[in-house]
């Protein structure tokens, strides 16, 4: 056996060890090719009793793989849950202060949270690297897309805080959620063409957001339009996310998002608010509260799940915040819903059931057709 390769003469421990250590990415040297590539090499797999393959798990034909399923659907309504049940804290900061100062405690409180986020797992992940580790070229991108992502959202932000100060509550939820049909009039734009069926879910969605929100005359005043203003640069927002997400991490665009935002906020809230300390201490909890879910988790989840999604689609999912809004005042604070607005959560959900369909959405059809 002194003439035989030296591959050959490996031991199965040394080979199952091996298949780790490539596995893990760990080599002989500076150059070297990982040890399983090596183990596994043709000479070695011709030895008699190999290692077995771990059989292929075959996916369904025509539909996505679970965890991007989970990601494009479970984490939009998971961050239109926490968005509904925010609310409530927002409401409470606007008693006590002006918008700018409530938008600066709260970014201020999602950027710190995503930080130590970002940096706990470039320690606990083999191989991940954070936001102050990347190349010059990476936090540059990241920069670029999360500041983009930064200023949409600190105006949309201010808008909807400004437009609330005289706007009801049902009435600024219902021009706020018209973003879901902004975003596919956007994408017209952007040569994004939403199909047939995907239209009908949006209009569907609309009705359902009108009976589910406005329960006097819908007339239009002043303040309606800051409304109006807002749901436009939110959806603007969901398709700079949809355009810079794909590119980068999640967690890091979204620290650099709150960052923008606690910088203009914060210059804003000096500028042209006087906020006391007597005035931010009672609100502490609801800013921690929409800073820590609704703002660090809530729009993280929002870029994680529009990675490679249809913004259309998405919008739709998130707009299922007016009725966890309204299923959350019913179970917590009693509110009662009448025919009127349970049938406005049933045309939404149906229009959200819909817009889940291949049909409706041109991209999984592409994904279906190539397999």
């Amino acid at each position: 056996s002194r003439g035989r390769n030296p591959i050959e003469r490996v031991s199965p421990p040394v080979r199952f060890f091996g298949y780790f250590l490539s596995v893990q990415k760990v080599t002989w040297g500076p150059g070297a090719e990982p040890l399983g590539a090596i183990v596994h090499s043709p000479a070695i797999q011709k030895k008699k009793n190999p290692l077995p393959a771990e059989p292929a798990k075959k996916q369904k034909k025509g539909y996505p793989s679970m965890k991007r399923t989970i990601r494009q659907t479970v984490f939009p309504i998971l961050t239109a849950f926490i968005w509904g049940t925010a609310f409530t804290a927002q409401s409470v900061g606007a008693d006590y202060v002006g918008p700018l100062t409530f938008n600066a405690l709260r970014s201020l409180i999602a950027f710190f949270a995503l930080l130590v986020l970002d940096l706990a797992a470039a320690r606990l992940i083999p191989g991940r690297r954070s936001l102050f580790q990347l190349t010059g070229a990476e936090r540059r991108a990241v920069l670029i897309g999360g500041g983009a992502c930064g200023v949409m959202l600190t105006i949309a932000s201010y808008l909807q805080q400004l437009g609330l100060a005289e706007t009801s509550a049902g009435k600024a939820g219902f021009i706020t959620a018209m973003y879901i049909v902004i975003v596919p009039l956007f994408g017209l734009f952007l040569k994004r063409r939403p199909t047939a069926l995907l239209w009908v879910s949006v209009a569907m969605a609309v009705g359902g957001l009108y009976l589910l929100c406005v329960t006097e005359d819908l007339t239009i005043a002043p303040s309606d339009l800051y409304v109006l203003a807002c749901a436009v640069f939110f959806a603007g927002h969901i398709l700079v996310v949809d355009h810079f997400s794909p590119a980068m991490d999640g967690i890091q665009m979204s620290c650099v998002q709150f960052l923008v935002a606690t910088v203009l906020s914060g210059a804003g809230m000096f500028l042209f608010e006087a906020p006391t300390l007597q005035a931010v201490v009672p609100c502490l909890g609801a800013a921690l509260y929409a800073g820590l879910l609704s703002s660090g988790v809530g729009y993280t989840l929002q870029i994680l799940a529009q990675k490679d999604a249809n913004p259309t689609v998405v919008s739709l999912l998130l707009s299922l915040e007016s009725v966890f809004a309204a299923l959350a005042g019913a179970v917590l604070l009693h509110e009662e819903m009448g025919p009127r607005e349970l049938g406005g959560c049933a045309l939404m959900l149906l229009a959200v059931v819909l817009a889940q369909l291949p049909a409706a959405d041109p991209r999984r059809r592409e994904e279906r057709a190539a397999q």
